[in-house]
């Protein structure tokens, strides 16, 4: 690989698997648990204890729905005081058209 080029595998993500999640969810608040592991590369079991994150956390609600979850999102969630970004501003960021864009001259 070139430093110039972009590897075919690269060992990082710019974001962490709580935000995937998250990002998952928020495109599809009735997404299955087994969808979102999929989705996200990681086991049902790690998407279940961060969804139970993210729920503690204040970033989300879970409701049951016969067998089913849907999940409510509360993007005003800050993050803690440390964090200067909301919820909201990465999950507009995420879903937008521009997020899915690359930059102009990239």
């Amino acid at each position: 690989m070139s430093r110039i080029g972009y590897p075919r595998y690269v060992s990082w993500t710019f974001l962490t698997n709580h935000a995937h999640v998250l990002h998952s969810i928020a495109r599809e608040p009735d997404i299955r648990l087994r969808d979102i592991a999929d989705r996200v590369g990681i086991t049902e079991r790690a998407v279940h204890r961060i969804v139970c994150d993210l729920e503690e956390a204040g970033y989300l609600t879970r409701h049951h729905a016969g067998v089913r979850n849907t999940y409510e999102l509360h993007p005003r969630a800050d993050g803690g005081a440390e964090h200067q970004i909301s919820t909201a501003d990465i999950l507009t960021l995420l879903l937008s058209d521009a997020g899915r864009q690359p930059a102009k001259g990239s």
